[in-house]
């Protein structure tokens, strides 16, 4: 590998993590904030972290309060019913205030596809819900 290569993978590197950061906090306000979602910004979190800096990506999956979010969606592909129920509420809350906020009726209709195409999709999500004492991604790794 020559130098420039190595420079390459470092600045990628640096940007992943810092994507990671980004996204940590996002998914931290979205627990706070109701039209901001949490567990997407975590997987993007998790997903920048495993290429940027694996013991981050561990750190992250070993959190007491973020951790079950990502374990639940490894081990299982499905969200909890309290995120379920609360994405679907806000989904349907948000798109409803556009739908009478924007003035022509185009404009509401591709909402209203966009709606219903979107609430399909979410309630396709199987639903765990998850132990308080769920064992971690990381603690499943070392032991095979």
């Amino acid at each position: 590998m020559n130098e420039g290569t190595k420079i390459n993978n470092r600045v990628v590197r640096y940007i992943l993590v810092a994507m990671g950061w980004i996204a940590v906090a996002l998914g931290v306000m979205g627990i706070f904030l109701p039209l901001l979602p949490t567990t997407p910004f975590l997987l993007l979190a998790s997903a920048c972290f495993m290429r940027g800096s694996p013991k981050l990506n561990q750190r992250l999956h070993q959190h007491p309060q973020l951790g079950p979010i990502l374990v639940n969606w490894h081990q299982h592909g499905a969200v909890t019913s309290r995120v379920k129920r609360r994405g679907l509420i806000m989904i349907v809350l948000s798109f409803s205030f556009s739908i009478l906020m924007v003035p022509l009726w185009w404009h509401k209709l591709m909402l209203l596809v966009g709606l219903v195409v979107l609430l399909y999709c979410f309630n396709r999500l199987p639903i765990v819900d998850i132990q308080p004492d769920s064992v971690s991604v990381a603690e499943l790794d070392e032991n095979p």
